[in-house]
């Protein structure tokens, strides 16, 4: 056990990380709060800094992009977490299958989690999306179709892709070790009772995975409510993709309007913060089932 001695020269160890910690996160938060009260354009000198209380708030929220925005994140997200979560069982389901290679296709599978989100991007935009030159122009052409200009015929469709592709792997990964961990003989003895695989599936494979689904949901939600990189590097913010991360890059360095940015910064923190408490009500009420 523990001394009262040793316990205290972990906690003085642990220190310096815990404050360097602490002061990462604390002064980036204590500006932010500190510019949303004020009236600060720096490229503006004739204006004068000053304090203006709430005022930022109130045009932040009440301009006539804010819930638009808003509305785009969620769609974002919602249709990013689709996607990823059904595929992701899929992919789980068929990489638990013992095939040749196994090791090869798995790190194939989860290798474009680790590719930066400006490449990807790049890459869905000029070799996938190109409406000249693009694999899927060539395929809608093979087919004597007119190839689509996805990033402005299906702006949002687009992005969600782009965001599915690349949070694909981490929810496979998480999925398939939960499919591991499973009672193979709880599956055989199902199986010498005669249940089909929709069945199999349905009544013992999915509630097993509903842990590990919940926590795929909290981490990737969190994440993407900041999806920025996409979309800046493929639309711009234009056709309707303009997110609340995306609207405060453009009051903040657009503008030059920092005190308003600042204020759109806070709006998103606490929908952040309301949305990953909700989720983690969620996964405490899973994992005490």
């Amino acid at each position: 056990m523990a001394t009262q001695h040793s316990r205290s020269a972990a906690r003085f160890m642990m220190a310096p990380a815990v404050i360097l910690l602490l002061g990462w996160m604390l002064v980036p938060l204590v500006m932010t709060l500190w510019f949303s009260f004020r009236r600060f354009l720096p490229n503006r000198p004739d204006i004068v800094p000053g304090w203006v209380g709430f005022d930022n708030y109130v045009r932040f929220v009440t301009s006539s992009a804010f819930w638009p925005s808003v509305q785009t994140t969620l769609i974002i997200v919602g249709g990013a977490l689709l996607i990823t979560i059904v595929l992701g069982v899929l992919l789980a389901l068929l990489l638990d299958q013992p095939m040749w290679g196994q090791g090869v296709v798995r790190i194939l599978v989860i290798a474009p989690f680790f590719v930066m989100p400006t490449v990807s991007a790049l890459v869905w935009k000029n070799i996938f999306m190109d409406p000249v030159n693009g694999l899927f122009a060539h395929l809608w052409r093979a087919f004597g179709a007119e190839p689509v200009v996805w990033l402005s015929d299906a702006p949002l469709f687009s992005i969600i892709l782009i965001v599915s592709w690349q949070w694909l792997p981490f929810a496979t990964l998480i999925l398939l070790t939960a499919i591991q961990s499973l009672d193979s003989e709880q599956l055989e003895a199902s199986e010498m009772d005669g249940a089909p695989p929709l069945s199999r599936f349905f009544y013992i494979i999915l509630p097993h995975l509903s842990r590990a689904i919940t926590i795929v949901i909290l981490i990737q939600t969190i994440f993407l409510l900041s999806v920025f990189a996409e979309i800046f590097v493929t639309t711009g913010g234009a056709f309707g993709t303009r997110t609340l991360t995306y609207l405060i890059f453009q009051r903040v360095l657009e503008s030059q309007n920092v005190g308003l940015g600042s204020a759109g910064g806070v709006y998103a923190i606490i929908l952040a913060n309301i949305i990953a408490i909700f989720l983690m009500r969620i996964v405490g009420k899973n994992l005490d089932a």
